[in-house]
């Protein structure tokens, strides 16, 4: 089994992937997503599984290439960030998930779904 990182579109690279920007996008750092796709593919054929390390916990704050600028001041109960001091992370200048929102968690799991469809991945 290899755990991949850093494998989702992010901006910033100091942050090892963890700043993503885009989490339906691979990183250019990872080839084009046919060389990610042949790059799973020739682990399966040796019999290696692969997982894919995966950031739902927050997302980059930068709002010209990410997610981040989605919230459209509605209440903050439907956002797809908590609001205030409790959606943001301080240290690494990210928005934080508002997990009490349906939208957001079909969004997550429809992001696992999309890499484990798309990618053949065998998990998180």
């Amino acid at each position: 089994t290899v755990q991949l990182m850093a494998v989702m579109e992010h901006a910033y690279y100091g942050s090892f992937g963890y700043h993503v920007t885009n989490p339906f996008a691979v990183s250019s750092r990872s080839g084009t997503p046919d060389q990610f796709k042949a790059l799973v593919e020739r682990a399966h054929s040796l019999g290696i599984r692969v997982l894919l390390d995966v950031v739902h916990s927050h997302i980059s704050t930068n709002t010209q290439d990410g997610l981040s600028g989605m919230d459209f001041r509605q209440p903050d109960d439907q956002g797809y960030f908590l609001q205030g001091e409790r959606g943001y992370h301080h240290l690494w200048d990210s928005r934080l998930f508002n997990y009490a929102n349906w939208e957001v968690l079909r969004y997550l799991l429809s992001n696992l779904r999309f890499w484990m469809e798309e990618y053949h991945l065998d998990g998180f």
